[in-house]
């Protein structure tokens, strides 16, 4: 008897334990999901990338622009301005996939406006999608043939608040650097020859002339790099593009690698200085032979949190090229 009862407590216990288990919240597969973070981009090298953190006064900025943008947009969806200002706001916040979104959905509506294909392809290469990138610059290139030149308002306006750049430099600007940041130089080379002709202030010759540079000497075209440098002087009249021209007169010889670029300096504010810099010293280290002081410098710009800046997705991808060898 004394059994039986045993054995009868015992299911008793185990029956309640089962019962509690089964009441205890627990989250459903879709709950767990949303308390994940989900990064804007996958990194050439595998890494998960989130949003970088913003200064209180510049998330508040960007925020309230984004609200404007929104608005506008709430009150005509069709416009094609309306469209475009409200993927770049989203974008300056590092929300690249609804801004992507955002541009798609815009050519619904506009299917012939290169303005969307130009921006979808700008982060497309944000987000290393560069074929895709590659198809919305050849579609926008092909939407503009014939228009005259557009000049581009700036979401982020320079410091004396004069837009610089236009539509068709844009296309041919960023359609050059999808193909080198995949590697294939020659075509990036084509394309940058090419976006001279729409490369028509100091500034935005000495961003193009840079990347094209950068390409020639990693074809080996060391004369035809050397020539490009004929028109790059200290005393052009730079209004943004000056870590460009710095890294200009470098390659003439007219600066050090140490002159543009301390990797001691630990001050936080320097570290886009790393970045914007960085790359095209570490560049210069490279396909000058020295691959071990190549990596150090690509090393040191994929610390910081300035992923989605062309020179830290051009030393992830040479650095991913460097690691295969």
């Amino acid at each position: 008897m004394k059994k039986a009862i045993s054995l009868i407590l015992c299911s008793l216990f185990v029956l309640l334990q089962a019962c509690s288990s089964s009441e205890a919240p627990t989250d459903t597969p879709e709950e767990a999901m949303e308390t994940k973070p989900v990064p804007e981009a996958i990194s050439l090298d595998g890494r998960d990338l989130f949003p970088p953190p913003e200064t209180p006064a510049g998330q508040q900025k960007k925020d309230s622009l984004l609200a404007v943008a929104q608005s506008n947009f709430d009150t005509d969806s069709q416009k094609l301005d309306n469209i475009i200002w409200l993927g770049r706001r989203l974008a300056y916040l590092s929300r690249y996939k609804e801004a992507i979104k955002v541009f798609t959905e815009g050519m619904i509506v506009h299917p012939n406006a290169p303005e969307l294909y130009r921006h979808r392809g700008h982060r497309y290469i944000s987000t290393r999608q560069f074929d895709l990138a590659i198809a919305d610059f050849e579609k926008a290139a092909s939407l503009a043939e014939g228009r005259d030149i557009e000049i581009e308002a700036d979401g982020l306006p320079n410091k004396l608040n004069i837009p610089l750049s236009s539509l068709q430099f844009n296309i041919w600007y960023h359609w050059g650097l999808a193909y080198y940041l995949k590697g294939d130089f020659e075509k990036a080379a084509q394309l940058y020859e090419a976006c001279m002709d729409y490369s028509i202030n100091p500034d935005l010759l000495t961003a193009t002339t840079d990347w094209l540079y950068m390409a020639y000497r990693r074809l080996g075209k060391s004369a035809e790099a050397e020539q490009l440098l004929v028109p790059i002087t200290a005393d052009l009249e730079i209004i943004e593009n000056n870590s460009y021209l710095n890294r200009l007169l470098m390659y003439k010889g007219e600066k050090s690698p140490t002159d543009l670029l301390d990797l001691n300096n630990t001050d936080p504010e320097q570290l886009l200085n790393i970045v914007t810099q960085g790359y095209g010293v570490g560049n210069w280290y490279l396909y000058n032979g020295d691959a071990a002081q190549a990596k150090v410098v690509f090393e040191k710009i994929l610390a910081t949190t300035y992923w989605s800046a062309f020179g830290y997705i051009a030393a992830e991808a040479d650095q991913v090229r460097l690691d295969a060898q």
